[in-house]
Order: structure tokens, then sequence, then C-alpha cells
């Protein structure tokens, strides 16, 4: 997969999470907003690293966990947006997995920064 088809799944999950926030899924909202920024941070350190590698990391932990460590600490990506990330994966696992739902406030935070990051993500990259 390239950097580009990542961007556009990117894409797409972003369109989804805002759809089904307006729908009022606010836990399909926060599942969908955390992938869009799952695969433009994929996206990212594939060209920022210039090597496929990263492909091939098999945990959601261990992509954020080389996301911070590449992009974050190393002063290309603000540590808001590293945070975030985080945040939002917390979001979905309480709402894919804890039963718990997630509210309209969470929802829509995470609707917004998912478009923050894969907006600065997209800038960074210049794709």
């Amino acid at each position: 997969m390239t950097a580009k088809e990542l961007f556009e799944k990117a894409a797409t999950a972003l369109n989804s999470s805002q759809l089904l926030f307006r729908s009022g899924d606010f836990d399909g909202a926060c599942n969908r907003a955390y992938y869009a920024m799952f695969d433009a941070a994929r996206a990212a350190m594939l060209i920022e690293e210039g090597d496929d590698r990263v492909l091939s990391i098999k945990t959601h932990s261990g992509l954020i966990s080389t996301f911070s460590i590449r992009l974050v600490k190393s002063g290309k990506v603000s540590l808001e947006l590293g945070k975030s990330f985080n945040k939002v994966e917390d979001l979905r696992l309480v709402a894919d997995y804890k039963g718990d739902p997630v509210g309209s406030e969470q929802a829509q935070w995470a609707v917004d920064q998912a478009k923050a990051f894969v907006d600065a993500l997209r800038a960074l990259s210049v794709l």
C-alpha cells in the first residue's frame, strides 16, 4: 500500500466519522475518527522513513509508539497531535470494547481532532 492510498483511506474514514456523528452514532464516529488518524500516521511514517517496514507493525500500540518516537519526539509533528492520537484511540477502545457509550461532546472532539491530524500530516507529507 502506498502513502497516497493510505491518505485516501484516512480521508474516507474521516468523512465516515463526520457522517456517523451527524447521524447520532457517536461510538461509530469515534471508531472511524481513530482509523482516519491511524491511516494518516502510517502514511506519514511511510513517507518520512522511506521504508515500507512501517506497514508491518502489527499492533495499534506499536504504531502509536513508533509514530511518537519518530515524528513527535523529532519535532516533525506537534506534541498536541501526538497526544490527541492517543486520546482518540482511548475513546475508540471505550466505544468498541468497553460498552460504555461515548457522549456527543467526546465524539465531536474526536472527529475534530481526526480532521486536524489528517490535515496536518497531509501538509507535512505534501500529499
